[in-house]
């Protein structure tokens, strides 16, 4: 599960699914759990196999590879007739009913990764139909269709929208639109929790800091996706009163307090209740996007070094979606994905799926270019030229020998 959508799916089922054995390759498959050809992981779908084959395709086509058919179409074949998604479908070819869960965040997860592959315009058309068709009037969405609107989903459609070139500010419901449910549940800077994003009011309707939801909304609030780069550095660093924020100083404000968030440690810390003190590395991941986004890039980089020294072992034990999350990671800092504490997060991740192409020559990367150095492509280059020059040298040699 990852924990861009941790919040709201606690909300909906209550539960929290126990964390898988490590391996080197990602989490074991489940005995009771059949892996479908195609999709990415080993471990048991049933609650995100949507989730982290969209992450993975947009993953690899932000490096330029080209995603495996194979992956694509499976990933497409997981779509309702009424356009929606569910976190998986066992039997894609049985009919949608009421026992499917459809939901917002793999709905708009899948958007953005369908228009990122390309060849899918139907199917992203009445995917954006569904999440338009089931705003709130408050201009947000819930995680699931008719659920009250929280932070976390409101941002993955506004960066399904964004994707395939919606203006999100005009998608309202009620004369109100996503960024009207975003200002409305930024905290103000003179109360506790300060600039950052609630997840949703709680039951008094006050409004409580969330770290992840404030990651989300930053990249809502800047209209845009999973994808993001480095942004123009805030007119303010700290957060800056405003009666009714804009979208810009919402994502401005949220950038301030994720700032201050890891700037001691270079990671946010897990405030699950109940949870074992320790690093937030998901959330901290999406952090690091968020800044980046908006244009924050020193504490951003800060909080990837951090990421590069610590959280390998957190992506192996998790699987694809952590894996691309990070890569997203380094492409918002400038990093070098191929190299990420010595380890290939582009190999890690196209390792655990079908193997995706280049999509500038389509030649299939058997090796797993890393997108990094690119040491073993230039290694045999190298070594074919130094061997012609000693070939060369050789026969210049026995030219000189003969009388």
């Amino acid at each position: 599960m990852n924990v861009r959508r941790s919040a709201a799916v606690l909300a909906a089922v209550g539960v929290l699914a126990a964390a898988a054995p490590a391996t080197a390759a990602g989490p074991s498959p489940s005995p009771k759990a059949a892996i479908p050809s195609g999709l990415y992981g080993t471990s048991d779908p049933a609650n995100d196999g949507v989730w982290r084959q969209s992450l993975t395709l947009i993953a690899q086509r932000t490096l330029g590879y080209r995603p495996a058919a194979q992956a694509v179409d499976w990933l497409a074949g997981q779509q309702c007739a009424n356009g929606a998604f569910a976190a998986f479908r066992a039997d894609p070819t049985k009919a949608c009913d009421s026992r499917v869960a459809v939901d917002t965040n793999n709905t708009a997860a899948a958007v953005q990764a369908l228009k990122a592959a390309g060849g899918h315009d139907a199917a992203v058309g009445k995917a954006v139909a569904w999440l338009k068709s089931v705003q709130n009037k408050d201009g947000g969405w819930g995680y699931l269709p008719g659920g009250a609107s929280d932070t976390n989903s409101t941002s993955a459609v506004v960066g399904a929208l964004a994707a395939t070139g919606a203006d999100p500010a005009s998608v309202r419901t009620s004369g109100k639109s996503p960024y009207d449910l975003l200002a409305a549940w930024s905290i103000p800077c003179d109360q506790d929790g300060g600039g950052a994003l609630a997840y949703q009011p709680d039951k008094k309707g006050t409004l409580v800091a969330n770290a992840d939801a404030t990651a989300a909304g930053v990249l809502g609030a800047l209209g845009k996706g999973f994808v993001a780069e480095a942004g123009k550095a805030p007119a303010q660093e700290a957060c800056a009163k405003a009666g009714r924020p804009t979208p810009a100083q919402v994502a401005d404000n949220a950038g301030a307090y994720l700032a201050a968030a890891v700037a001691k440690t270079g990671h946010l810390q897990s405030a699950l209740p109940g949870a074992e003190d320790q690093p937030d590395y998901g959330n901290t991941v999406d952090t690091v996007v968020a800044l980046a986004a908006d244009g924050r890039t020193e504490q951003a980089k800060k909080a990837y070094g951090w990421l590069e020294k610590n959280a390998g072992k957190w992506a192996a034990q998790s699987g694809p979606a952590a894996y691309a999350q990070l890569i997203l990671a380094a492409h918002a800092v400038g990093a070098q994905p191929g190299d990420f504490g010595g380890t290939s997060l582009v190999r890690s991740l196209n390792a655990l799926g079908p193997l995706p192409q280049m999509a500038a020559t389509g030649y299939q990367q058997e090796t797993k270019s890393d997108g990094g150095s690119g040491f073993g492509a230039w290694w045999f280059v190298g070594v074919c030229l130094v061997a012609g020059i000693g070939v060369g040298f050789l026969l210049s040699g026995r030219k000189k020998r003969q009388p």
